[in-house]
């Protein structure tokens, strides 16, 4: 029997880019559940990796519930909030901490306080807050802004980030110190398309899910419908799948799916497609040496061409070409170029708004859409 996981109210939830279900069938899949319930009879701190998608925060809940944990599960998505809003909602404020603390406030890890506190897109946070973060995990302890009394925490941390930490930690955007604290057990979560096992059985999951709605009751995929959901990548992973089956059952007829109404971007590759080579820089002579012929190397030596010719604001200039040509390469699609550039899908919104790719529709500061708190703070 497959073992499923979902949220506690994924049917009142509203559409988001997180998986709302997780489904063990898949060899894989069974093995990565024995490990995750492993780590959750322990005490241990947590670190989940996986594409956006994949089901982290369910992986996070149920940690949390084959724990002995009595307390709350709190969910934090670290890449919603502004820098100056997310210290005071961690570790909480004093009143007149800052402008507007009208009144005192218990932090995220405060309300978790005898449970599990998830921290979402932990890759996004800045350098000042991860510091902050690696005392408490230290210490055992927070102290709220505006206070100099120190609060003593039982709070198991569980973290997850899309982002390949190494490289961030290379490029000093991640404090090492914070990543080996964090990654006491780590779970490495695999795309769906490396997990087949699990892609018909989540499939059927979510033709009973929406098919209820819907009242399609005897829905049903069709040979070929089966072998076209096997042979997509899934760059969306489970959420995309859930996508993909809902409007299916929406447009079918006869209570039977078939190929044709897969909306999958009107692909069917066998295997993860390569991101396509940018064009080739010209062949640039490297001073005192032959012509450049790796990339690499032709794009050092552009650089230091537009070095010593004094181009203006170089740095902005580069990093906006950089963006441009990632995110026109990745066709638009955000996670596969935040996933090439190795950042995370907030840090590339962040630039995409910057150069007028995107619209500047989210409200500094705020939750875009997130939920899982369980706790009102």
């Amino acid at each position: 029997m497959n073992k499923v996981l979902t949220f506690p109210d994924s049917t009142g939830m509203a559409l988001s880019i997180r998986a709302k279900a997780l489904l063990f069938h898949d060899h894989r899949s069974l093995a990565l559940l024995e490990q995750v319930e492993r780590i959750a009879r322990s005490d241990a701190t947590a670190l989940i990796v996986g594409e956006t998608g994949t089901g982290k925060e369910l992986v996070a809940r149920h940690i949390h519930a084959q724990s002995e944990r009595s307390g709350p599960f709190i969910a934090v998505n670290c890449g919603a909030f502004s820098e100056s809003l997310i210290d005071a909602e961690l570790f909480g404020h004093e009143t007149g901490a800052f402008t507007g603390a009208s009144q005192a406030r218990a932090g995220w890890f405060e309300a978790a306080n005898g449970g599990t506190l998830f921290l979402d897109e932990i890759g996004d946070l800045s350098m000042a807050l991860q510091v902050k973060l690696l005392r408490v995990l230290q210490e055992r302890q927070v102290v709220r802004l505006g206070s100099r009394r120190a609060i003593p925490l039982d709070v198991r941390l569980v973290a997850a980030t899309n982002v390949d930490l190494h490289k961030a930690i290379a490029a000093d955007r991640f404090r090492a110190d914070l990543y080996y604290r964090l990654s006491v057990a780590t779970v490495n979560l695999p795309p769906l398309y490396q997990r087949p096992g699990d892609i018909l059985p989540l499939a059927r999951h979510f033709i009973g899910v929406y098919g209820a709605k819907l009242k399609l009751d005897h829905a049903a995929l069709a040979p070929a419908a089966q072998a076209a959901l096997l042979a997509y990548d899934w760059p969306g992973n489970i959420r995309e799948l859930e996508n993909v089956i809902h409007y299916a059952l929406i447009v079918c007829r006869d209570d039977c799916i078939q190929a044709d109404d897969l909306r999958m971007g009107g692909r069917l590759p066998t295997a993860r497609t390569a991101m396509p080579e940018p064009a080739p820089f010209p062949n640039v002579p490297v001073a005192g040496g032959p012509a450049a012929t790796s990339p690499l190397a032709r794009l050092d030596a552009l650089l230091e061409e537009l070095v010593e010719a004094g181009e203006p604001a170089l740095f902005d200039t580069v990093e906006e070409r950089l963006i441009r040509s990632a995110y026109a390469a990745c066709e638009q699609n955000q996670v596969q170029t935040a996933r090439v550039l190795g950042v995370s899908r907030n840090v590339l919104r962040t630039h995409l708004k910057r150069f007028g790719l995107i619209g500047g529709e989210a409200v500094d500061g705020k939750a875009e859409d997130y939920h899982g708190f369980s706790v009102a703070l």
